[in-house]
């Protein structure tokens, strides 16, 4: 599968971009005019329950038949897969004959899986993954050669760019429907990246807390910053207000126009982060 993407045929006069975000529980599409720098279209579904990989394909087939704008080319496209298998290695250990090995450690893998990596500048490693192999055959057949990341890829290179110049201890949450990814930085550098799946309240603050704990950070002084599908009335919000202190939101800080605002601005982070 090609990662870089180079040239399309039948491009269409706009300058349009794609981004889809797949998950088990969920995915997203963002539409980018990059000419006037607009986004034209940005839609989530949630599953009814968790999915498993083939299923994930079947509803991204039927959204392709249901959503016209789907249908035209587009100057770039890119797949974001928001998985729990990854691993970050850092670059002076990283062989990429040693994939499998890097992920067997923290995730169930098999040997059919096509296994993945991303290169992290800012932290200088490797995000070694495993995607959905049939949902970026199915792109591969609609588009041709695309771009494909995996969402802490993403969720890493931008919360270090925003946190390049801080001092204090950041724990980011990026929220999704029965999962979330945490980062935590320092003085500007990764301390810590995961992903934890939830199905109640209690389930969410263990989590965070319990890594707040192993990690030695003060829950009076660090400070805990919410992005992703979560707002100031939401239970986790509310209990992790309960044991920290310092609790806000974070912000995507781009400059895009849009025929229909996000819900927040805190919200589709990584969707619209990946271009």
């Amino acid at each position: 599968m090609v990662k870089e993407n180079k040239d399309f045929n039948n491009l269409s006069n706009n300058n349009q971009e794609l981004s889809i975000q797949t998950s088990l529980n969920g995915l997203s599409f963002c539409l980018l005019n990059r000419d006037n720098n607009t986004i034209l279209e940005l839609k989530h579904f949630d599953f009814e329950r968790r999915f498993n990989h083939l299923e994930i394909l079947d509803y991204l087939k039927q959204v392709f038949n249901t959503e016209p704008i789907l249908s035209q080319s587009f100057t770039k496209v890119c797949v974001i897969h928001d998985n729990e298998l990854s691993t970050l290695v850092p670059t002076p250990l990283f062989d990429e004959d040693n994939l499998a090995d890097y992920l067997k450690f923290n995730s169930k893998i098999l040997k059919s899986d096509f296994i993945a990596y991303d290169n992290i500048v800012l932290n200088d490693c490797v995000n070694v993954y495993i995607p959905y192999i049939n949902v970026n055959n199915f792109i591969y057949e609609q588009f041709g050669e695309f771009t494909f990341k995996h969402v802490s890829t993403i969720l890493i290179e931008e919360i270090l760019n925003i946190e390049k110049n801080a001092s204090t201890p950041k724990v980011y949450l990026n929220i999704n429907k029965n999962h979330f990814e945490m980062i935590v930085t320092s003085s500007g550098k990764l301390i810590l990246y995961n992903t934890f799946e939830y199905t109640t309240k209690e389930d969410f603050i263990y989590y965070v807390l319990f890594t707040v704990e192993q990690l030695k950070l003060n829950p009076e002084t660090l400070e805990l910053v919410f992005i992703g599908d979560v707002q100031s009335d939401d239970d986790l919000y509310k209990t992790a207000y309960k044991y920290i202190r310092n609790v806000s939101f974070g912000t995507r800080n781009d400059t895009y126009n849009y025929h229909q605002n996000p819900k927040h601005k805190h919200s589709n982070f990584t969707l619209i982060k990946s271009f």
